[in-house]
């Protein structure tokens, strides 16, 4: 399904050249991101929070499954089981620094998803997002953890969102300004930006060298593994 399919929920009604089609360009960035924001219903009025987030493509829902991690005594949580949700997903490229204020923009990608919420019962389900979830962090991450204990598991509540009606925009290039502006001789400029990671901290108690995951991690974000 290479297609995004928008459907009113999410077909772009304003700045439509910025939208994507291609599925694969979605996918692309649910990977590269690592923090998710979900917005929901709770208690007659809009609540948005942060959560942590995996996809599995081929997942059960129609379109792929993106998974959503939480604790069950949030009270988002409890609420969001058979109600429609919105994920929103963004990476920040750079700020686009016009000769106006009017002018000056982002370069951005970002994703919309809309769709039924469903608690995730199926412990086996439930065990392979949990893993997801894991290993969007850091890639292998979960098969060197131990299990988690029931109690664990009892406190961990589960969301899975279809992955059908999503949206994709995005912003790229310089600064679009008005002739009479660029006439003005004021600087403008595009001001690149990146996620960055900083050398990898071991914890005080541990003896054993970083992983190669996190090693890897690491180096993918630009950092260093430390010590």
């Amino acid at each position: 399904m290479a297609d995004l399919s928008p459907t009113d929920r999410t077909r772009l009604t304003r700045e439509k050249e910025r939208g994507r089609r291609d599925r694969s360009e979605l996918m692309a960035l649910l990977d590269e991101a690592i923090i998710a924001h979900i917005g929901v219903i709770a208690d007659q009025h809009p609540v948005v929070v942060p959560v942590a987030f995996a996809v599995d493509p081929d997942g059960p829902d129609e379109g792929g499954t993106i998974y959503v991690h939480g604790s069950v005594g949030a009270g988002w949580m409890r609420r969001a089981p058979g109600t429609d949700v919105c994920i929103t997903v963004t990476a920040l490229d750079g700020l686009v620094l016009a000769r106006s204020a009017f002018n000056h923009s982002m370069n951005y990608r970002c994703a919309v998803v809309i769709g039924r919420a469903r608690r995730v019962e199926d412990a086996e389900e439930r065990a392979r997002a949990m893993s997801l979830t894991v290993d969007h962090v850091v890639p292998g991450r979960a098969a060197t953890l131990r299990p988690n204990t029931p109690k664990e598991l009892a406190a961990t509540q589960m969301l899975a969102v279809p992955l059908h009606e999503a949206s994709l925009k995005m912003r790229t290039g310089g600064v679009n300004d008005e002739p009479e502006d660029v006439a003005a001789g004021t600087w403008a400029g595009v001001l690149p930006l990146r996620l960055v990671a900083g050398a990898v901290e071991t914890d005080a108690e541990t003896s054993e060298p970083v992983p190669d995951g996190v090693r890897r991690r690491a180096a993918a974000l630009g950092g260093s593994s430390g010590q």
